[in-house]
């Protein structure tokens, strides 16, 4: 009985994984051992960062928002009270964006916190 060799399948398995640990340094894009090992850590570091991604930018939108809240005599934490006391639903993102962007907007909801803090 004659043995089956690997041929076009493992040939196609091998390039594929190339493929994708193209650009890496080093041994990492030749070697079909280390580029397998490097494409399976780096797909790790994909799936891990796309969720760290989120915490990155809540973290930078709260950073931009207590600065802005500073500047208006609040602290963020009384700020975010004081705007769910007087039912504004507003996201991060969008009071980030105003903070930056329409100084005047961000301190008028930042007067309508303190307003119904105060109440």
């Amino acid at each position: 009985m004659a043995r089956v060799k690997g041929g076009i399948v493992t040939r196609r398995r091998r390039k594929k994984v190339l493929k994708l640990a193209r650009g890496y340094f080093g041994s990492k894009h030749t070697l079909f051992k280390t580029a397998k090992q490097q494409v399976m850590k780096s797909l790790m570091y994909a799936y891990r960062d796309r969720r760290q991604k989120k915490r990155d930018f809540r973290k930078l939108w709260i950073t931009r928002i207590n600065a802005a809240a500073r500047m208006n005599g609040l602290s963020y934490s009384k700020l975010m009270f004081g705007l769910k006391q007087a039912g504004v639903d507003i996201n991060r993102k969008m009071l980030a964006d105003l903070a930056i962007n329409d100084e005047k907007a961000f301190a008028e909801l930042a007067q309508l916190a303190k307003q119904k803090m105060n109440a």
